[in-house]
C-alpha cells in the first residue's frame, strides 16, 4: 500500500530565523494522525537564517540524523565534537543516556536548508556518540545509495534500529527502483525537487509511505533533480531496556 503526505499537510513553526515544516508531530505542532512511521520519529524540514541557530539543549534516548541540502551547519556537543555539516554529508548523534549540543548556521549571512531527523533506537540507555560521513553527489546520481544502516555496512553511519537509510539524486526521466520486503515498511522524503513514485507525482516536502511486499519506483520530474531520501524500516519499533 502507497500513501502520499503532501508538503502542504505538514505542521509549520515560524520563528523569523527558522522556518520549520514538521512531517510528524513535534514542538507545538500536534496531529495523533501522524506521530511517526514505525521508529522514524522526526522529520523536519529546516531553514535558518544567517548567524542563528539552536542554542545548547539536551537528549537522550533517541538517533538524531541531519542532512544538509545547502549551506552548512556547525555543530558542538558535550562529547567535545566540534564539525561543519555540508551538503552530501550525514550526521548521526546517538543521544542515549544524555547529550547537550548546539547547531548553529556556519554562515553569517546566508540561509542554510537541512532535514533534523529522529528515528527511535532499538533500546534505551545507549552510551552516546556521534558519526558524520561525506558521500559525494555521483555516488548518489541514478542510484539508491546506502548511506545509514544497522550494521554500518558498505560505508554507511550506523544506526541503533533496524533501518536502511538510502539516497538518491534524481535528474529529469532518471529512474530507481526499491524492493520493500514482507514484514517491512518504507518512508520516502522527497526533499528537493520533483518525483513521480509509482507514476504518482510528488513535490519537495512530500513523504510517501509504502508497505512491503512491494516494488516502488522513484523517476526524478522536475528540472532540478530531486534529492531523495528511502527509510526502509523493520516493523518492529519500541525500544528494548
Amino acid at each position: 500500500m502507497l500513501t502520499i503526505r503532501k508538503a502542504d499537510e505538514r505542521g509549520r513553526a515560524d520563528f523569523g530565523w527558522l522556518d520549520s515544516r514538521h512531517t510528524f508531530s513535534f514542538g507545538q505542532y500536534h496531529d495523533p494522525r501522524h506521530m511517526g512511521f514505525g521508529a522514524l520519529r522526526v522529520i523536519n524540514d529546516d531553514r535558518v537564517a544567517g548567524g542563528r541557530g539552536f542554542d545548547t539543549h539536551p537528549h537522550a534516548n533517541m538517533e538524531i540524523v541531519s542532512y544538509v541540502l545547502d549551506g552548512a551547519m556547525a555543530h558542538k556537543d558535550s562529547l567535545g565534537t566540534g564539525a561543519v555539516i555540508r551538503p552530501g554529508d550525514v550526521q548521526r548523534m546517538t543521544a542515549g543516556t544524555g547529550i547537550r549540543h548546539s547547531e548553529y548556521n556556519a554562515s553569517e549571512t546566508d540561509p542554510v536548508h537541512f532535514l533534523q531527523i529522529w528515528i527511535v533506537p532499538e533500546r534505551t540507555g545507549l552510551t552516546p556518540g556521534y558519526e558524520q560521513k561525506a558521500f559525494a553527489p555521483d555516488d548518489k546520481r541514478g542510484r539508491l545509495l546506502l548511506v545509514g544502516s544497522r550494521d554500518g555496512r558498505d560505508g554507511s553511519i550506523t544506526i541503533h534500529q533496524d533501518v536502511n537509510l538510502y539516497a538518491t539524486l534524481l535528474p529529469k526521466g532518471t529512474s530507481v527502483s526499491h524492493e520493500v520486503a514482507a514484514g517491512r515498511a518504507a518512508w520516502v522524503h522527497i526533499a528537493t525537487g520533483s518525483a513521480t513514485i509509482d507514476s504518482k507525482t510528488v513535490a519537495a516536502g512530500a513523504g510517501v509511505s509504502v508497505t512491503g511486499p512491494t516494488l516502488i519506483t522513484l523517476t526524478g520530474s522536475g528540472e532540478a533533480e530531486a534529492d531523495v531520501l528511502v527509510f526502509d524500516l523493520g516493523t518492529t519499533a519500541l525500544p528494548q531496556h
